[in-house]
């Protein structure tokens, strides 16, 4: 008794079509993957165009239309760092170091505990609360600016990095605040119910339990807290000079009467954008899940 065989696709050398449905599909899916490289590299051009000019000299870099089969040299980076006898850059990037890490320090000490009891143990009309928190941002910056430089001015704070830390921790507190508490609401009550039966009190409670679980909301909010100091011009130039004075004030020092100095800017920029960039790397897991937490219920 003889049975009927069928030959498999592979065997015959054949590739096996896909339905209609599913090859358009593929298409479609290509295409969109050629559309975001496309968007992703747009994105990347004004950086990757400052990173190119920082490597010209200043004759090639001040060319129009600038030219992309210039000489690459070091000389900006030399000369940023002082190599040609002029100020050093260190001691501003230091005071942006200094402020940053500790504003961002100080809201987390103090947002920690106000999330904590409007997302776990709820205060009486919450709701008003963070929409307080929210109403001192829409305060213009700039209408703010001389109340505070009279206040620091009489309180002879004025070029003074303390100054930037208390101005830092106040700005991004509330932003800290409202992150945080959507991030707490997903930590399991019953965790920290059961804490507080073995005898853990409210310290122990947000630093031992609330603190890990809710660990990569806490990494998000500090990169952007620390992101939104290292980066603020405003108040920096307004309020220092000399012994205070930020990364972001010192790249205006570029900007001379003389002209404009692009490669050394361009360096500088590069520069001071590295602190961001290795943050952003270093947490970038924490970031994506503290991002994404409450986002999926």
């Amino acid at each position: 008794m003889s049975a009927a065989t069928t030959t498999p696709p592979a065997a015959t050398g054949r590739t096996p079509q896909l339905p209609p449905a599913a090859r358009k599909a593929r298409r479609r899916s290509a295409a969109l993957a050629v559309v975001a490289w496309i968007v992703g590299l747009a994105f990347c051009l004004p950086a990757l165009w400052m990173v190119l000019t920082s490597l010209h000299s200043e004759a090639d870099a001040a060319t129009n239309p600038p030219s992309l089969a210039a000489s690459l040299t070091l000389d900006g980076y030399r000369q940023f760092f002082g190599g040609g006898g002029g100020p050093t850059p260190w001691p501003p990037l230091i005071n942006s170091l200094s402020a940053s890490l500790f504003s961002t320090v100080l809201v987390l000490v103090l947002a920690l505990p106000a999330a904590y009891a409007l997302s776990i143990r709820r205060v009486r009309k919450w709701t008003d609360v963070m929409f307080f928190f929210l109403s001192t941002k829409m305060l213009p910056v700039v209408a703010g600016l001389l109340p505070v430089y009279l206040f620091a001015k009489n309180a002879g704070m004025l070029d003074n990095i303390w100054l930037l830390v208390i101005l830092y921790t106040s700005m991004n507190l509330p932003i800290a605040v409202w992150m945080m508490q959507s991030f707490l609401a997903d930590v399991p009550v019953s965790i920290i119910e059961a804490a507080q039966v073995d005898g853990a009190r409210l310290p122990t409670v947000l630093a031992r339990v609330v603190a890990p679980v809710a660990g990569p909301g806490i990494a998000a909010t500090a990169l952007i807290c620390f992101i939104f100091s290292w980066n603020e011009l405003l108040f920096a130039r307004v309020l220092t000079g000399v012994v205070a004075q930020t990364a972001p004030v010192y790249l205006t020092g570029f900007v001379t009467s003389q002209g404009l100095f692009l490669a050394q800017l361009c360096a500088a920029s590069v520069i001071v954008s590295l602190p961001v960039l290795a943050a952003g790397y270093a947490a970038q897991d924490k970031l994506v899940q503290g991002l994404s937490l409450g986002a999926v219920k």
